[in-house]
Parts: structure tokens; sequence; C-alpha cells
């Protein structure tokens, strides 16, 4: 109640009282909340051009450097999915003509998703790209992201025409936004058989860009060779259009990871009110998010492709297991399957905070590109029983890394918070026995025991 910003409670508040399931007090303290968080904003001092923040105008928000930082986080949100053959980068040298197909590539609203404030500048992708390429041929191909009206003929024709092919496709908000549930994760209407005909009719391998915030099942693009790249770019901001063509054209070395899992079609068919995380073999449920899910991904959380590529190692003078003399006799705890664990609240804060050590990894740019690169450390146990995830992101950081360059990134592990699970009756415990921490293709085991 004390967070509602739509008309759920308007419409049912009443109802709810006269038949006993909340009571005025309720009402009263949700009020006093509301109306304490206002009278601490300054909304009761009087006319807001005169307090604090009241006098910000246009020429403070659109600051070079608040637009930089605009056009930084649109780079560093796009994720490069697929890259067959080094379709991308793009010479700038070497495109003399340019097709720009599909009807998010000269929208400038849809790349701001919702909840937003008018953009200091409006760029669309075609706009950034017809920067690049004098030569730039632009058909919509869909009416929208709908797509229920296509003219696959003529994209088809001009992309036949032209040395390089973009398509921009995706979702807009009619398909998510606050309020309205996915019935599918395909592509909506005709945009997969567009995307395949302009494909197939293609001098060379297309780029496919996607603009969308939830996953799509892209499979049969992910899977078709003349479909040389695939490009995620959720709805990057009033940046956007210009970070998607430094990123085409090699200006920018893609970074980003995919921050939720990308499911196939199939995953519809598990009811929406089916919150269970846990997967379930003896019905069929697959399970949710990276930790549980066991099903088939088309992308998996953390995926994300670079211009470069990266080597991991964890550095062994500067990863320590910790010493365990500070649990000494703690009581070890076996469940009915016989795991045997340990209590986190019997351990103690004391004790959790010694048994903390760093993890040093060395990070290398074996490219040619300089590229800032995340660096994403997860934990994983021997077997996911007894309610264990498959794998758990404990950290990440991210580094910018020349050609050739390496560093070493360091992270703190808390055994008491990372390698902790929820039992079944909700208390954290740590298991006894070898836990595996991650990066890259490598992994360092440590052996929690008291």
């Amino acid at each position: 109640m004390d967070v509602n910003c739509g008309g759920y409670v308007q419409t049912h508040g009443l109802p709810a009282i006269q038949q006993g399931k909340i009571t005025e007090q309720d009402i009263d303290r949700a009020l006093h909340n509301l109306f304490t968080i206002r009278m601490r904003l300054g909304l009761f001092n009087g006319n807001p051009k005169y307090n604090r923040y009241g006098d910000i105008g246009a020429d403070q928000v659109c600051k070079q450097e608040h637009q930089n930082l605009a056009l930084e986080a649109a780079q560093d949100g796009i994720v490069l999915l697929k890259n067959d053959g080094g379709a991308l980068p793009l010479s700038k040298t070497k495109v003399s003509s340019i097709a720009v197909i599909g009807h998010n590539a000269n929208n400038a609203t849809l790349l701001l998703g919702n909840y937003f404030g008018p953009p200091c500048i409006s760029v669309t992708p075609l706009q950034a790209l017809q920067g690049y390429v004098k030569d730039a041929r632009f058909v919509a191909g869909c009416n929208a992201a709908v797509c229920n009206v296509s003219n696959i003929g003529e994209a088809v024709h001009v992309a036949s025409s032209a040395d390089y092919v973009v398509l921009f496709m995706g979702l807009d908000q009619d398909q998510e936004r606050e309020e309205v549930d996915r019935l599918e994760l395909g592509l909506p209407g005709m945009q997969e058989k567009l995307i395949n005909s302009v494909a197939d009719a293609a001098k060379k391998p297309v780029i496919l860009v996607l603009l969308c915030g939830g996953p799509v099942d892209v499979t049969f693009a992910k899977n078709n060779p003349k479909i040389g790249a695939i490009v995620w770019a959720g709805y990057p901001g009033q940046a956007g259009g210009i970070a998607i063509a430094q990123v085409l054209f090699g200006e920018h070395n893609p970074g980003g990871r995919l921050p939720v899992t990308w499911y196939p079609k199939e995953f519809t068919a598990v009811p929406m009110t089916d919150m269970r995380m846990r997967a379930d073999p003896a019905t069929g449920y697959p399970g949710r998010t990276y930790r549980f899910y066991k099903g088939k991904t088309v992308y998996s959380f953390g995926y994300g492709l670079s211009y470069s590529k990266y080597s991991h190692s964890f550095v062994s003078k500067g990863t320590k297991s910790p010493s365990m003399t500070g649990i000494d006799g703690l009581k070890a705890i076996e469940s009915a399957a016989g795991t045997v664990s340990y209590d986190v609240e019997e351990i103690g804060a004391e004790a959790c905070d010694k048994l903390k050590f760093p993890a040093l990894v060395r990070v290398q740019n074996q490219g040619t590109m300089d590229g800032r690169h995340p660096v994403l450390l997860f934990l994983r146990w021997p077997n996911a029983t007894d309610g264990r995830p498959t794998s758990q992101l404990i950290g990440f950081q991210s580094v910018h890394l020349k050609a050739a360059q390496t560093a070493h990134v360091e992270f703190e592990v808390s055994p008491c918070k990372h390698f902790s699970r929820a039992a079944e009756d909700g208390r954290k415990v740590i298991d006894q026995g070898s836990h595996f921490i991650g990066v890259g293709e490598d992994e360092f085991e440590m052996s929690f025991m008291a």
C-alpha cells in the first residue's frame, strides 16, 4: 500500500476494508509514511522553483559531461551475441553502401524505453549510420514491432543491392511495459520471415541488431550462417543510436554481458504463476534464473562476446584459503539427505569476518583492440542437490585493458555470505566440503570444514 503508484488501492481499498482484509489503521500508517517522505522532499515548502534543486534547467541536465555519461552507459550496455567469421566490426573505408532495414532503425523514442524525461539529443541508429556511410538505404520492412503489416519485397530488393545490411528489429512498449505480460518469446508477427528473407538476398552475411528490454528467442538467427552477427542493445537511451554505430564500425569494443537468461520459446509453457526457483525433474519443471534453470538456453546469463579475446587465471600468491581455527568445535548439522552443513548464525559475525579471503585474478587482453572487460566471479558446488544453485555470481568488476595489456583484479570472498545457501527451514548454512570459485575457464577449490 505504501508504494502503490497506480490505481489499485483506489479501486480495491474500500472493498478490502469492508471485507475486513485491511483496517483504517493500515490506511493511516501508509498515509503517514507517504506524507513523511513528501515533507522530507520539501514538497510543502512553497514554490518548488525556489527550493533546493528547483532551478535545475536543461543547461545543467544537458551538460557535456552528462551526455558523455549517457553515451558511455549505452556503449557499456551493448552485448555482442554472435560474430561469425569476423562479420564485425565493419570497415569505414570498405563499406560503400549499406541497407538499413527494420522498424526500430529510425525511431528515436523507442531507444528510451519507458520512464524517461525529454532527451538532450535525438539521434536514431539510421541517422548515426548515415554519418559513416553516405549511401545508406532505409526500408522499415514492418509497420511496428508487432509486424502484422510488412514490406518484405522492398526490403529484399534494397538488401540485394547494397554492400552490407544491418537489420534493426526487436520489441517496443506494446510488447513489454508495466502492466503488460509477454505471451511469447519469439519476435512478433512477420519479423522472423523478414529477417530470413533479407539474409537470403544479401550479398554478405547480415548484421542483426535487437532493440528490446527482455530476452527473445532468436535461435533461428543464431544458427543461420547468413546472419553473421547479432547485437543486443536493450533500450540504450538518447545516445543509443550513436553507441550502436560506434560498435558496428569498431570505434568501441563491445564488452557488455547479458543480465538475464534468454529462454527458448517453449519456456512460455511454464505457468507465469508458478514462481518456484528450483527445478523439479519429477514434473518436468525446468526452474528459473541462471542459478536453478536446467533447460536449454538461447543465450546464458553473463554471456557476451568482444572484438578482443581475454584470458583469466587465479594468481596463487594472491588467492589463499582462510584459516578455519576460528570455527574449531562448531557443531555440524546433517540433513535428511545426509548433507553436512554449518549454521551461519552459529558461526557469528566476528568469525565470519575472519573467514574472508582474497581472490586475485590475472586478466589479459589478447586482442588487438583496447576494451572494457567485465570480470565475473562465480561460485559452484560439487552438485546441485539439497536446493543448491547450479552456480552463483558472487562478484564482478570492470577493467579497461589496452591491447595485450595485463591487469590484476582482486575480489574479497566471504564464505558466510557467498558460500551459504538457504536450508528448507530458512536458515543460512554453509555445506561441509568443497566449494569452487571460477573465473572464465579457471577454478579455485576451497574446502570448508570446522
